[in-house]
């Protein structure tokens, strides 16, 4: 256990009976405090991957086992590419194997595509085993891990099958974003940034004040950042857990997002990346659509370009670029009878759900794409 270990913060999940906390602090991983109170079960299995086993497995292993007669650990391939059928049967054939019955506790140790995959497996294996949020990047932390959306992608859609299924815990230890790659901070911000403009305009003025410090991985400023996105969507998963309307506006930048990864094959770019890139062109509908101005729209691009992200879309398809957009849209979640939702920005720090007219869309996508 670390010599200094800081508690820095809960924010709580309010679900009624799915109710849990999302406890937020440096070296949580091997304090015993924060493993108190979990479900109590004879088995656990840690579902990491091949690049976090080797940082973080022993940690989380030895700091669950006194609660566990046994830990045995899954360990999938790493990156957005394996988030499918084939890598989520891995854990299914692990705890078929291991004899896991219907208490053990699943614990993702990773990022979003561990999150998202251990969450679907746990929602699934036996009608529904507990599990445990160990996210290990920024983006896990600030979004994936919170509010039990599970999923795996379809080479036709990202996020296409899966399930609402609440974790009972999620432990962000910020140690664990020492080793987070610049690339993989990054993406991390581009979740961060979007709380922003949809809900929270003084908290997009402090990442614009304190971006060169998040970039810096000051202790400090991500602690804050972290425990504010993780705010804003508590509140906005307490009032609507199952998307029927409120909490649309978390995918603001994913619809364009969403269809960059799709079109490119997803890994290609990472999801922040792809989301960065798809709220500069929401920004830009929002202001076709007259709801902000042009100076909204650069300002948030500017933010984006410091935080390292691309604000150019990728040209999918040379010959129909923005068809090429527009048909992988259509397969969004929020689309109905094909016509595709957008979230735009309905004046700073506010979104709404809307339609646009195909024309449109297809100007913003031909202006913003390389």
């Amino acid at each position: 256990m670390p010599e200094h270990t800081t508690f820095i913060e809960q924010v709580a999940i309010s679900l009624d009976d799915r109710s849990y906390d999302i406890h937020i602090g440096q070296g949580l991983l091997s304090h015993p405090e924060t493993w108190s109170g979990l479900p109590q079960a004879q088995t656990a299995m840690i579902v990491t991957n091949d690049t976090i086993a080797p940082l973080y497995e022993a940690v989380l292993r030895n700091a669950i086992s006194p609660h566990y007669k046994q830990v045995h650990t899954v360990v999938l391939p790493d990156g957005e590419a394996h988030k499918d059928w084939q890598t989520l049967n891995l854990i299914f054939d692990a705890l078929l194997s291991k004899g896991c019955d219907r208490k053990t506790v699943l614990f993702a140790l990773g990022g979003g595509v561990v999150g998202d995959m251990t969450g679907f497996a746990a929602a699934s294996y036996m009608r529904g085993v507990p599990f445990i949020q160990v996210p290990t990047t920024l983006l896990s932390q600030v979004d994936s891990s919170v509010g039990g959306k599970t999923a795996i992608n379809h080479p036709l859609g990202k996020n296409m099958i899966g399930a609402f299924y609440q974790p009972r815990r999620v432990v962000c230890d910020l140690g664990t974003l020492k080793t987070l790659p610049r690339r993989e901070l990054s993406a991390g911000l581009a979740e961060v940034i979007k709380y922003g403009p949809i809900a929270d305009m003084p908290f997009m003025e402090w990442i614009e004040a304190n971006i060169d410090a998040l970039m810096a991985q000051d202790p400090k400023a991500l602690a804050h950042a972290v425990k504010r996105s993780c705010e804003i969507k508590a509140w906005v998963v307490g009032q609507d857990e199952r998307e029927a309307g409120l909490r649309a506006i978390l995918n603001f930048g994913h619809t364009f997002g969403h269809a960059i990864e799709a079109g490119l094959g997803f890994g290609v770019w990472l999801h922040g990346e792809a989301v960065g890139c798809g709220m500069v062109m929401a920004a830009e509908l929002s202001h076709r659509l007259g709801k902000v101005d042009a100076a909204f729209v650069a300002r948030l691009k500017i933010l984006l370009v410091r935080a390292g992200l691309p604000v150019r879309g990728p040209v999918i398809d040379a010959a129909d670029n923005a068809g090429h957009y527009i048909a992988h849209m259509r397969l969004d979640k929020k689309a109905e009878a094909g016509d595709i939702k957008f979230v735009v920005i309905d004046g700073p720090g506010l979104a709404t759900v809307c339609g646009a007219p195909d024309d449109m869309v297809r100007d913003v996508i031909n202006a913003c794409c390389a």
